[in-house]
């Protein structure tokens, strides 16, 4: 997903860099500071368009997601364009990435400008059946949304 949907905005290395949530797992809730967890915090903030991807659990995101992304403050996104996406179980939890996802990445403040993807884990072998479509949908949007923010960052206070 981050190859399809990352360089091909920003002109960037289409693969983007992946954030491995497992692999922070045991430094997420330690009570000492992190260097890794501190460097992927960082890459976040700093991201052009992220990915937000993860399982659906008890209906929702993860808690591990949930326990990474409350490390960032409020407004810590705002200059980030988000998308959204779940992988499902059940195709009844498919709100969820509007419903649960979506909101906590605006809360964050980040500009969430597209319909988020819900995928039902039986369908990533077609993947692309269900990616395309939706890349094709949102592009547009992502674009709108990454040349805001240039024109926005171009502007200088008189």
């Amino acid at each position: 997903v981050a190859g399809r949907l990352g360089g091909e905005w920003s002109g960037q290395d289409p693969e983007g860099e992946v954030v491995d949530l497992s692999v922070l797992a045991p430094s997420l809730l330690s009570p000492q500071a992190s260097p890794e967890v501190e460097a992927a915090l960082d890459l976040v903030r700093r991201a052009d368009v992220l990915v937000v991807a993860s399982p659906t659990y008890k209906g929702t995101y993860t808690g591990l997601l949930k326990v990474f992304l409350d490390r960032l403050p409020g407004g810590a996104l705002a200059s980030v364009v988000a998308l959204p996406l779940l992988v499902l179980g059940d195709a009844g939890h498919a709100l969820a990435v509007e419903v649960h996802l979506r909101p906590l990445l605006v809360e964050l403040g980040a500009n969430v400008p597209t319909p988020g993807l819900a995928v039902i884990e039986s369908r990533i072998p077609a993947l692309d059946e269900v990616l395309d479509p939706w890349a094709d949908r949102v592009a547009p949007q992502v674009k709108a949304a990454l040349a805001a923010k240039v024109s926005a960052d171009s502007v200088t206070p008189a």
